[in-house]
């Protein structure tokens, strides 16, 4: 039986967050969306002006047996720039935030703990972390957009030096399957 748990990430565009997330050993399932904005059933094209208040995020459901979160947050940090603030890269906005979205009191403390490493390392991490409120399911076209385009060119110039930084720095957490 599975201890299945979910967590909300964001950390710039959800095609890249998802790619690495279905790559990685306990993760049940990732589905890209939208969270921490005000607008109800928010689309793609609403988000992307930047004035819905909502990041582009990752549903990830993890097996706690197989990874813990603590471990989900070390991939986190590392695979985006959590210290810069609404940018990752050349996509800006404040839809492309780091930004993790708890759903209780257990994550919370796990998440605060983690943050608080990075900065006794001197790390200015500029991640909004804040309670699960609501999550809208991104349109057909974003969800696992990497598998279907791996030849577009963000995919190849962004995305997958992502995927090979996942690889080579957690090599133990990489799956054989994708979720």
């Amino acid at each position: 039986m599975q201890n299945v748990e979910t967590i909300y990430l964001g950390g710039g565009c959800f095609w890249c967050i998802e790619a690495v997330f279905r790559r990685v050993k306990g993760v049940v399932s990732v589905t890209p969306g939208y969270a921490g904005g005000e607008l109800e059933n928010p689309t793609y094209y609403d988000v992307v002006t930047g004035k819905t208040g909502h990041a582009e995020v990752v549903k990830v459901s993890f097996d706690n047996d197989e990874i813990s979160l603590k471990e989900l947050l070390d991939i986190f940090w590392k695979i985006h720039d959590p210290t810069t603030l609404n940018r990752q890269g050349n996509d800006v906005g404040t839809q492309y935030r780091s930004i993790i979205l708890y759903t209780g009191n257990e994550q919370k403390a796990i998440i605060e703990e983690s943050l608080d490493k990075l900065k006794q390392k001197g790390i200015g991490v500029v991640t909004e972390v804040k309670k699960f409120d609501k999550f809208y399911e991104a349109e057909i076209g974003h969800k696992e957009y990497y598998e279907k385009h791996p030849n577009q060119l963000y995919c190849r110039f962004v995305i997958d030096p992502k995927i090979r930084k996942f690889k080579d720095k957690f090599s133990k957490y990489v799956s054989e399957r994708q979720n």
